[in-house]
């Protein structure tokens, strides 16, 4: 689960992370009422999306299709992005009616964009130098990864594309947590020499580590992190992901979900217990288990086409969440055909044939259709697909229906 800038920060702030103040307003009149809660005379106003790359985003209704490009590039936005600095309360206000309503595009978001429903109107600092810095697990050794680079700022993925080297690296055992010495380690790899600022880094490691662990985040980023003219380190921008198996440990997480961030079909999935993510392909896949769902986008691939979806309908599905995942695959207006690709263990396969005939009799089948059904009652699915006087075209293995899907898609 993703959270907005504001969220993580008030999270982030019960462990004593150094933060600048600031407050979310949904209305000009609110950003100028916070800007006023913040004090002082000079701001910074940004928008909230689950996307980065916001200050060199470019909004919708501004600018022409060549600006968007641009957007989706993450090329400069002169000033007109999604974070703007406000100098005068007249300028706060300003800066929240360009933003909210509108749909910002950013090199994250696609050309499509996310509309603006918050923003965050935060102090502003003097700011000597910018960092990165990322917590995450490391799943190839099972320990969580601290990642830092001096070369902070919104073009990290370029300093990990074009130098690698850039990025210092820490594995922190989870049995015993992040060690002073770690810490150290990471300030020295910032480049930050003096003891005073060592000192604070090394707190500030630990502080975000005790966030990561205790809020199960999946993912939790500073960037950038900055030294300020006075010697401190703040976290000036923050994104944070939570796991999503471990939500129900954190019932004031789960209050702050924010569904118009969020796919309508993924939404929908997750009502019915189904796994589900829209991909940008054309193939629709309809799989039991994660392992085999992983694998069946895989070999689409392979075969020369992309899948549209991840979708996992799990070992005990029912048939009113076979036709469901069936029905969410079908709204996606770029699905030209669909697999089907059930391996029978705990699913029945007959369970996943009666699901998909019901589905296709109510919502209409017009796109090729290829279904592969092996393990418990897989002849019984067989014949109920057979019977059922459906266009279905059947696959004896995975790699004959991907052979099969791939032929129907790119021949329509």
């Amino acid at each position: 689960m993703k959270l907005h800038e504001y969220q993580a920060k008030s999270l982030l702030g019960r462990f004593g992370v150094p933060m600048l103040p600031g407050v979310a307003a949904t209305d000009a009149d609110g950003a100028v009422a916070a800007a006023k809660e913040v004090g002082g005379d000079l701001w910074v106003v940004k928008a909230q999306i689950h996307a980065g790359g916001r200050g060199k985003g470019r909004f919708v209704e501004d600018v022409d299709a060549t600006e968007i490009a641009k957007a989706a590039k993450g090329e400069d936005a002169a000033g007109k992005g999604g974070v703007r600095l406000a100098r005068t309360l007249d300028d706060v206000r300003a800066a929240a009616a360009a933003m909210l309503g509108k749909t910002l595009v950013t090199k994250q978001t696609g050309i499509e964009g996310r509309e603006v429903r918050t923003i965050y109107v935060a102090a502003a600092c003097d700011i000597a130098k910018e960092y990165y810095l990322s917590v995450l697990l490391d799943r190839s050794n099972n320990k969580v990864l601290f990642m830092a680079s001096s070369e902070g700022g919104v073009d990290i993925e370029e300093v990990a594309e074009h130098n690698p080297e850039a990025i210092k690296k820490v594995w922190v055992d989870s049995a015993v947590g992040l060690r002073d010495f770690q810490g150290r380690e990471l300030a020295y790899g910032l480049g930050l020499t003096d003891a005073k600022q060592v000192r604070k880094a090394t707190a500030f490691f630990q502080a975000l580590y005790q966030a990561y662990m205790d809020l199960d985040c999946s993912m939790l980023e500073i960037n950038p992190l900055v030294l300020t003219e006075q010697g401190d380190l703040i976290a000036l921008d923050c994104k944070m992901d939570v796991d999503g198996n471990a939500l129900y440990r954190h019932d004031d997480i789960v209050a702050m979900r924010d569904v118009h961030e969020e796919e309508a079909t993924e939404i929908e999935a997750s009502e019915y217990g189904l796994s589900f993510i829209k991909l940008d392909g054309t193939i629709g896949c309809m799989v039991n288990g994660a392992g085999l769902a992983m694998s069946t986008m895989d070999i689409i691939q392979y075969k020369g086409a992309k899948p549209a979806n991840f979708l996992d309908v799990g070992g005990g599905a029912k048939q009113k969440q076979v036709e469901a995942a069936f029905r969410i695959i079908t709204k996606d207006p770029s699905v030209q055909g669909i697999l089907v690709n059930i391996f029978g263990g705990i699913m029945k396969c007959d369970v996943i044939a009666n699901g998909v005939v019901a589905a296709v009799k109510e919502v209409g089948l017009k796109v090729p259709l290829v279904v592969r059904l092996s393990g418990t009652n897989a002849d019984l699915g067989k014949k109920i697909i057979d019977e059922s006087g459906l266009d279905v075209i059947a696959a004896t293995n995975l790699d004959d229906a991907a052979d099969k899907i791939v032929a129907a898609v790119k021949g329509a």
